[in-house]
């Protein structure tokens, strides 16, 4: 996995993988912005009416509920994004990486839209669900952190698969692949903590999810060595 994630940074200085690397940082960018707006509104308006303490507090309130939403309901959203670029992605990243690959022809764009819907939505729940988790200190953060990391590294697994395969046969392969998959997405949801960094998290999951698709574990340490 470290070799998957490393070859993904490694292509920066690719342009076909520049643009949709700022296209993706630039929504992850707008979606955070909205979340933290949204939920600083909506503790305004709860707030609105009532005085003393309560108004005065009101819009710090906001502002720290609205960072934390915003910061943990983040990875569900960067799922969302990634798959917005996916196809970009893996073709620049086969291109470099993979040139003998045949044309891909996976799952319909149908049965890719459905599947991203119903586990955005499953990633979704489960991060609102964790959330009372992130206030146990250390354990219960631990544990939040842990699932949402295998949440993630599925997401963006799959969806990078399904390009070249059925949703089914994505699934099956992503099961042959679990420690790897997990590893990936505990690496990403770390990087996902970190402000600004967390932008890239969409297109780099993208990217390094194709490697281990191709087998990455096995490839890359013959590419780091070139």
């Amino acid at each position: 996995m470290p070799q998957a994630l490393l070859l993904a940074f490694r292509q920066f200085d690719d342009p076909a993988f520049r643009a949709p690397l700022l296209k993706g940082a630039l929504g992850a960018a707008v979606t955070l912005a909205l979340l933290a707006y949204g939920t600083s509104a909506a503790v305004a308006w709860i707030a609105f009416g009532h005085g003393g303490w309560i108004a005065a507090i009101a819009p710090w309130l906001g502002g720290a509920a609205g960072l934390l939403l915003a910061w943990w309901l983040f990875l569900p959203i960067a799922v969302v994004i990634a798959g917005q670029f996916v196809g970009a992605v893996a073709a620049a990243v086969e291109r470099r990486h993979y040139p003998t690959l045949p044309p891909a022809r996976g799952a319909t764009v149908v049965a890719q839209a459905a599947w991203a819907l119903r586990f955005g939505l499953r990633m979704l729940l489960a991060q609102i669900l964790l959330l009372p988790m992130l206030f146990i200190p250390v354990v219960g953060f631990t544990i939040a952190l842990v699932v949402s990391a295998r949440m993630l590294g599925i997401g963006v697994f799959e969806g990078a698969a399904q390009l070249r395969m059925a949703t089914s046969e994505a699934t099956a392969a992503r099961r042959q692949k679990n420690g790897a998959i997990w590893l990936l997405g505990l690496a990403l949801a770390l990087i996902g903590l970190v402000p600004l960094l967390n932008l890239i998290v969409p297109v780099i999951g993208t990217a390094a999810a194709v490697h281990l698709l191709h087998y990455a574990g096995h490839t890359a340490r013959g590419k780091l060595r070139g």
